[in-house]
């Protein structure tokens, strides 16, 4: 089963792509990993390529905007496509078929 939950911060504001009859979403999503390290607080940043589409995708518009912090539940899709120098570019995405937003814990 190919499913992603994420909880973290959208880390631009939504941009939304007008289909003839449909719409597309797109963001960033920045999710922290806490740890300590020889009695170091420390904290790793992963960054993840968000899309939606259709009615999620509206939900998206009215919902994320930079810092947001929401949760995310979707796919990992992969896709790949040739560049303007004809170089084959390979892309991870999460898409979203369900978005919410949260509230951080104290």
């Amino acid at each position: 089963m190919n499913t992603v939950t994420l909880v973290g911060n959208a880390g631009n504001n939504v941009e939304i792509f007008e289909f003839e009859k449909s719409k597309k979403a797109s963001f960033s999503l920045a999710t922290n990993e806490r740890f300590k390290q020889n009695d170091e607080e420390k904290t790793i940043t992963s960054w993840h390529n968000v899309i939606a589409w259709g009615k999620v995708a509206e939900q998206c518009e009215a919902l994320i905007s930079k810092g947001k912090f929401v949760k995310v539940e979707g796919k990992l899709v992969y896709r790949n496509y040739m560049n303007k120098e004809n170089q084959k570019v390979y892309v991870t995405e999460i898409q979203a078929y369900k978005i919410q937003e949260v509230e951080k814990k104290a």
